[in-house]
């Protein structure tokens, strides 16, 4: 990444959104079919999701998927979701950029915070959501059915 690129943070449009499948698979260690993310992702858009992109002019070099949701507990949120940026752009301040449109965005849609997961394992990510001034608030668990 050089100086000269020019950064550009936007909502991706649902009627665009299959494509962040390339970044979803790679995610995911291509685990899930391109076939079955694109139903899934289909379906997500219906149910109060969104996704932002982060582009280095026309080229998708990022992705954050958006829920929100009203929590008893909290109010209206947005959660984070599969936050990726390309290898080649990671350390360069992308990150934190992310993190505040999300936030701005989310003060724009009357949200009262902004949450997310991160793998018990990802130590990186825990320090650079820390530094972005997340807390823990406690663990997420799953049962697979």
């Amino acid at each position: 990444m050089t100086s000269e690129n020019k950064i550009v943070i936007k909502i991706i449009p649902s009627s665009e959104i299959l494509s962040i499948i390339p970044m979803l698979q790679k995610l995911g260690n291509y685990t899930v079919s391109e076939e079955l993310i694109k139903e899934r992702l289909l379906e997500m858009v219906q149910q109060h999701y969104e996704c932002l992109g982060v582009f280095d002019a026309e080229k998708l070099i990022g992705i954050c998927g958006l829920w929100f949701q009203t929590r008893h507990y909290a109010g209206k949120s947005v959660e984070m979701d599969h936050v990726i940026i390309s290898d080649e752009y990671r350390s360069h301040g992308i990150g934190k950029m992310m993190v505040e449109f999300v936030s701005d965005y989310a003060k724009k849609k009357s949200c009262n915070w902004v949450e997310l997961n991160s793998y018990v394992h990802n130590f990186p990510s825990h320090k650079f959501f820390y530094n972005q001034g997340f807390v823990a608030k406690g663990y997420h668990f799953v049962k697979e059915l």
